[in-house]
């Protein structure tokens, strides 16, 4: 089944559409991806709509009854298929929003999602508490989002971005510069804290680990499993791997009463507590919770020298 058909050709399910304007685009594109196992048609239709037509999505709210171009149609066209055959939005159009500010995203990267912004929020309050500018580290640091997104909130801080995927880096040294705060990051390439010097320390270090289960991997939706890096995903039999090795490794790079930010799977929490229990040099840990109220970040200060 062809997506957008030709004018003379009519959508499935529906009377046939001589004239395809912008509202006629959009219902036909929402009934064809909720066919497709689309979890948010009519936003997806918006979207790469929007993106063939090269305005904002807001601006198809008063365009609805303007025909598309023959170009604009081939180019929806090609999205639809791609949409259809489960590619992520985020990956068809070259970027997502996240935190109210917008970032390149291609296949070398994980997608940014709300659920992360619960970390900022965090780590911005007790940033804010510091007397002194912050140093911060971000572990997987992806597109760059959550260490970009805190340059950008807390104008005097230094950040350090670090990334197994060279290719990863690329995509969030661009954003950085998209965004006018490159000149206070650094980027490093390597395995979570390998690309640092033994003595350097951080006032925080942040991080979104793979913390999916191997077994949960295969179960993902296929705009995940099939499109999504398997290096941010993949935590390993339980999940925790990667966790396992930043509550070993973290305080050897955090100041005293320095704080690592990690976020984890909800059903992980008790878990992730226990563990934070079994290395001395951290106090108790707590878990913040997301807006749904679900389980997000765990939130672990070293302990102070006297």
């Amino acid at each position: 089944m062809n997506a957008i058909p030709q004018p003379d050709s009519p959508a499935p399910g529906s009377n046939p559409v001589t004239r395809w304007t912008v509202q006629a685009v959009l219902d036909w594109t929402t009934r064809h991806l909720a066919e497709h196992g689309s979890q948010s048609p009519r936003l997806d239709a918006e979207i790469l709509l929007a993106q063939s037509r090269g305005c904002q999505r807001i601006e198809l709210y008063t365009q609805y009854d303007q025909e598309l171009t023959t170009e604009q149609r081939a180019v929806m066209r090609d999205l639809v298929k791609r949409r259809a055959n489960q590619e992520p939005v985020a990956y068809l159009v070259g970027h997502r929003e996240f935190f109210g500010i917008d970032f390149a995203v291609d296949p070398h990267t994980l997608v940014p999602r709300p659920d992360t912004e619960t970390l900022i929020v965090e780590l911005l309050d007790l940033a804010r508490e510091l007397p002194t500018p912050p140093t911060i580290l971000d572990v997987g640091t992806g597109s760059g989002c959550i260490a970009i997104t805190l340059a950008t909130q807390l104008p005097n801080a230094l950040l350090t971005a670090v990334d197994i995927s060279p290719a990863a880096l690329s995509v969030a040294k661009a954003n950085a510069a998209t965004h006018d705060v490159a000149s206070r990051m650094t980027f490093l390439a390597g395995d979570l804290f390998d690309p640092l010097e033994p003595t350097t320390r951080f006032h925080f270090i942040a991080s979104n680990p793979p913390y999916v289960t191997s077994e949960e991997l295969s179960q993902l939706p296929r705009d995940i499993r099939d499109h999504e890096p398997h290096t941010a995903l993949d935590g390993g039999a339980d999940g925790l791997d990667i966790i396992r090795r930043l509550l070993i490794t973290a305080p050897d790079h955090l100041v005293p009463g320095g704080s690592l930010l990690c976020e984890i799977s909800p059903e992980q929490s008790t878990r992730v507590i226990e563990l934070l229990a079994e290395q001395p040099a951290f106090e108790p840990g707590r878990i913040v919770e997301d807006l749904a109220g679900n389980a997000r970040v765990v939130v672990a200060a070293t302990r102070p020298t006297h």
